[in-house]
C-alpha cells in the first residue's frame, strides 16, 4: 500500500465543527500535515464557545482551508450539505472536528478509490486487524452493532461500522446525493442513497480514540432512535 507521501493531493476534507475550541487547532493541524489533502472545508455551526475565534487566523494564513459560518445551530448533517457543496478535490472525506479519528489513515481510505477498485470507502472501527481503539462503552456499541445490523438489513449490505464518521466518496458521487438529514441522520440517510446508488463500496479497518461524554462527545440515544427512523425514511419510505 502506498504511503501519504507517495499520493499526490486529491483530497478534500470536510469538517464541520461545533463548539470544539479545545481540540480544533490540533486536528486541523494534523489534517494539513497529511500530504494528500488539497483542501479543508471547515463549517462551523454557530459555536458559542471561542471555537470561531481560533478558526479565523488559520484560514487566514493557509489557503487549503474555506472557512463557513452557520448563524444558527444547524446541525451536522447541515454542517456536511453546506461543507460538500464547497468541495473542488477529486476525493471527499468526512473529518470530526475532535480526536477520535487519526488523519494519518486518510491513505487507507483513499487508496480503494484511486486504484479504481471503489467509488465509497467506510472506515471501520470494528474490523480489527493493527487498528487500535479506546476501550469505553458497552452499550454505546451495542447501539452502533445494532444500527448498523439494521441498515445492512435494509441496504443488502455487510458494513460493520454504519455510524462511522471516516467515509470516503468520489467527490462527483457525493455532490450528486441531496443530502436532506440537519443531524447525525446523515450516517444512515447517506448510506441508504449510496446503496441504491449501486456504486462500488469498500470498508477498511481504522484506529478509534473515542471520547466520554465528560471529553465533549455530544451523540446520545434520542440520536439512536431517529437513525432507525432514518434508515426506514431513506430505504423503505423514499424511493430516491
Amino acid at each position: 500500500m502506498k504511503s501519504n507521501d507517495e499520493i499526490e493531493p486529491c483530497l478534500t476534507a470536510v469538517m464541520p465543527v461545533y463548539n470544539e475550541a479545545a481540540t480544533v487547532v490540533e486536528v486541523i493541524q494534523s489534517v494539513l500535515a497529511q500530504r494528500p489533502v488539497q483542501q479543508l472545508v471547515v463549517v462551523d455551526d454557530c459555536s458559542q464557545d471561542g471555537t470561531w475565534e481560533r478558526l479565523q487566523p488559520l484560514a487566514q494564513i493557509e489557503p487549503r482551508i474555506k472557512l463557513i459560518r452557520h448563524e444558527t445551530n444547524r446541525g451536522k448533517g447541515a454542517s456536511l450539505r453546506t461543507g460538500i457543496a464547497h468541495a473542488t478535490s477529486a476525493i471527499v472525506v468526512i473529518q470530526d472536528a475532535d480526536l477520535e479519528y487519526n488523519p494519518a489513515e486518510y491513505c487507507r481510505l483513499i487508496v480503494p478509490i484511486l486504484s479504481g477498485h471503489a467509488d465509497v470507502v467506510y472506515g471501520s472501527r470494528f474490523r480489527g486487524g493493527s487498528a487500535a481503539s479506546r476501550v469505553l462503552y458497552y452499550w454505546h456499541s451495542v447501539g452502533n452493532n445494532f444500527l448498523t445490523t439494521c441498515s445492512n438489513i435494509a441496504t443488502d449490505l455487510n458494513l460493520t461500522d454504519m455510524e462511522t464518521c471516516y467515509k470516503t466518496f468520489r467527490r462527483e458521487l457525493i455532490q450528486r446525493i441531496r443530502i436532506e438529514e440537519d443531524r447525525f441522520g446523515f450516517e444512515p440517510e447517506v448510506t441508504a442513497k449510496v446503496a441504491k446508488a449501486k456504486v462500488r463500496i469498500y470498508e477498511v479497518g481504522i484506529s478509534y480514540s473515542g471520547r466520554t461524554y465528560a471529553e465533549g462527545k455530544k451523540i446520545g440515544w434520542r440520536d439512536g432512535f431517529h437513525a432507525l427512523w432514518c434508515i426506514w425514511k431513506y430505504n423503505f419510505w423514499r424511493s430516491r
